[in-house]
């Protein structure tokens, strides 16, 4: 028969082991830091660039507060060293000579989306997880819900990075960030989180979301299958912040706004089809595909647009499996929403402006004689009479 311990000897085991954990992290916690420092340089150089080896870094910073202050002093931000090592990573910039390479997988039927780091090379299964999101409905809106943690998608998690909002016709969108991008930064008037009874389950994690971003949709008029028009703003991250930092709230900075728009695909008369050139990223005809340029910002007379460089591309390879790459001034999980929008955006014939356009397009050339009218039925159908 099993021994019953006693509340107060319990107590005390669970003393005594807590007392064992904190022995054992000290004795770790009190190597010189010049060794320590050289521990971290040397696995960093031999992990490479690729997961799962790069893994063993991580476990280096989880050892105790000495070991995750060594490797923040080695590892660079990654707009330095485009590389994603830490979970803070992805809410930093991208790098600016080049871009990170990622791949996005659907399921249809759980309405989820998995963020992969990775070439899509035949090894798809073997790339890094980064995020997650799902789709969800509320009401007249459609939100995803992007998380560190495929299984745990509520915003009173500790795994809870932003989501991303559709309007009624799921035209226009807005991001929004757990965490204020900047000092001063305004939370939306949207609080959600998880409350039993009138505590919040996780009380460290802030409820608010921050407006970070909106994405537009708009189509050319009278061109249903002709491609569609995409136009961004982005509160851009800073670029000096470390892996250590970012995980603050504190001494962020407002670095200004970046202003996208998809790059103007070309009419290609053999194939009879608009074409973009994503460099072989990209293999399957979409309506999802597109590449993002920047554009000067109306707001700032002294602003410059970049139309050589892709900021963002985005595009199918398979079924439900598409590739994303991003650089600076995006981050992972900007870039991650914005491509979120892809999914959600719908036909030009739900679009309210695509209607009021058809409508003055229509009645300017009307005549008396030609006795020409508009009719929207119930099914949001449009037809001539």
């Amino acid at each position: 028969m099993a021994a019953v311990r006693e509340p107060r000897e319990e107590a005390a085991a669970a003393v005594g082991e807590g007392e064992g954990e904190g022995e054992e992290e000290g004795r770790w916690g009190g190597l010189l830091p010049e060794l320590v420092e050289e521990v971290v340089r040397r696995v960093e150089a031999s992990g490479g660039e690729r997961w799962p080896a790069r893994k063993d870094l991580v476990s280096c910073a989880c050892v105790c507060r000495r070991w995750r202050e060594a490797a923040a002093a080695v590892v660079r931000p990654l707009p330095e060293s485009g590389r994603i090592t830490f979970p803070s990573s992805l809410k930093q910039p991208g790098p600016k000579d080049f871009p990170i390479q990622c791949f996005v997988k659907r399921n249809k039927k759980k309405s989820m989306f998995y963020l992969y780091l990775g070439l899509l090379n035949g090894t798809m299964d073997k790339g890094k997880f980064l995020m997650a999101a799902r789709r969800f409905r509320r009401g007249p809106h459609t939100e995803y819900i992007i998380s560190l943690d495929a299984d745990d998608l509520s915003q009173g998690s500790n795994a809870y990075v932003g989501k991303l909002r559709s309007d009624f016709w799921g035209t226009n969108f807005k991001i929004y960030d757990s965490q204020p991008p900047y000092d001063g930064a305004k939370a939306s008037s949207t609080r959600s989180s998880q409350r039993f009874g009138s505590r919040r389950i996780c009380p460290q994690i802030s409820a608010d979301n921050f407006d970070v971003g909106q994405i537009s949709y708009k189509y050319n008029l009278l061109k249903s299958r002709g491609p569609r028009r995409m136009f961004c703003t982005m509160e851009c991250p800073s670029t000096q912040e470390t892996w250590e930092n970012s995980l603050k709230t504190k001494s962020l900075r407002c670095t200004g706004t970046a202003v996208l728009r998809n790059k103007a695909p070309r009419w290609h008369e053999h194939l009879q089809c608009w074409c973009l050139n994503f460099h072989g990223r990209v293999t399957v005809a979409s309506v999802k595909n597109f590449q993002l340029e920047a554009t000067a910002n109306p707001s700032r007379p002294d602003s410059v647009g970049d139309e050589e460089t892709i900021i963002l591309q985005f595009g199918k390879v398979d079924n439900d499996i598409f590739s994303m790459d991003y650089r600076q001034p995006l981050s992972a999980f900007q870039a991650f929403a914005i491509c979120l929008s892809s999914f959600e955006a719908l036909k030009p014939e739900t679009d309210p402006e695509f209607y009021n356009e058809v409508t003055e397009s229509l009645l300017a050339f009307a005549t008396p004689a030609s006795n020409v009218s508009i009719c929207i039925s119930s099914n949001s159908s449009l037809s001539l009479i």
